[in-house]
């Protein structure tokens, strides 16, 4: 049965100082009981929770090449294009969608491989920054960007690269504020912007869809 404290009356029907502070003292500990607990919890938690997430069978094709795989239904394509496919060009960047860093193409559609759960994949066609070049050809994108100094530290670069050639392709690099428009969601903490811009306008005027 819980225990409650005691009402005035009680108080005033015997109950002592000591009574009444003893149950405040249980009041209190009780009170910060579940934040222990769930502090404890989390230590424990990369330890415990998997067990929650039985593998499920996926199959998708990476940069032309066919993939099958057992993943848990949490994983996002960022990560299993990380962690389980090897395919580290691709960046984690916010982890929340906000910078464009994990930018891939999917069917061609530019998306942001850290909100999507690889599951939601199945049998689409992945393409990431390896696969843009042909061999030792680099993609045209990939040369405007060396010509232009479109990057500095580059851990942005990728994403930019592939949110670039999308644009191109979506028919949104008509203008320079066009571009700068439709590239809003990849951010360039170095700000290179300017460079990004002319490398995407020189290479949407090279001529076909990319």
């Amino acid at each position: 049965m819980s225990k409650t404290l005691p009402t005035s009356d009680e108080q005033g029907k015997g109950a002592s100082r000591r009574d009444f502070l003893k149950w405040s003292g249980a009041a209190v500990a009780v009170s910060l009981t579940p934040s222990v607990v769930t502090r404890a919890a989390g230590e424990r938690a990369d330890e415990t929770i998997a067990g929650f997430f039985e593998k499920m069978p996926l199959k998708l094709e990476v940069n032309g090449k066919l993939h099958q795989l057992q993943v848990e239904p949490r994983t996002t394509l960022l990560d299993l294009l990380r962690e389980q496919i090897g395919l580290t060009g691709t960046k984690k960047g916010c982890d929340q969608g906000q910078c464009g860093a994990c930018t891939v193409h999917v069917n061609g559609r530019r998306i942001n491989s850290c909100l999507s759960l690889a599951v939601m994949n199945e049998g689409q066609k992945i393409t990431t920054i390896e696969g843009l070049a042909k061999g030792d050809e680099l993609h045209p994108l990939q040369e405007a960007f060396i010509k232009h100094d479109a990057f500095q530290c580059g851990y942005c670069t990728p994403g930019q690269i592939m949110s670039g050639v999308a644009c191109i392709n979506e028919g949104h690099a008509g203008s320079a504020d066009e571009i700068r428009e439709f590239m809003s969601g990849n951010l360039c903490r170095c700000g290179a912007y300017p460079h990004i811009v002319d490398a995407i306008l020189e290479t949407k005027k090279g001529g076909n869809n990319l």
